[in-house]
């Protein structure tokens, strides 16, 4: 019996474009990902060690289904050089029935 697909946006923000294409590659071979997106650099700041940071970064997004969200985790902290990663997801409420076979189809079974 195949459960419903829950699916989700995955995100991360890496400080090259080589860690988004490592994090994307490592995903994607595993079928954790049905497709990853690396975004143009963005301007982030956030608090670190008590100081607020500001830094150019990749975003990295990838869509997968809910179930896969902690072996992603795991590929995203074997290959990210951040001490803290961003790992975050974002529901997705609404799905076109084609897209949705074709996610649920690349993921791992």
């Amino acid at each position: 019996m195949q459960l419903e697909l829950q699916p989700i946006l995955v995100a991360t923000s890496c400080d090259s474009e080589a860690v988004g294409d490592r994090i994307a590659r490592g995903v994607l071979e595993e079928k954790l990902a049905a497709c990853v997106q690396i975004s143009g650099t963005v301007r982030s700041s956030y608090w670190w060690q008590g100081e607020i940071a500001t830094d150019t970064e990749y975003l990295v997004t990838m869509k997968t289904d809910r179930q896969l969200f902690n072996k992603i985790c795991e590929v995203i902290r074997r290959v990210h050089p951040y001490e803290v990663p961003e790992i975050i997801a974002t529901e997705i409420v609404a799905v076109d029935e084609p897209y949705a076979r074709w996610l649920r189809a690349s993921l791992q079974q």
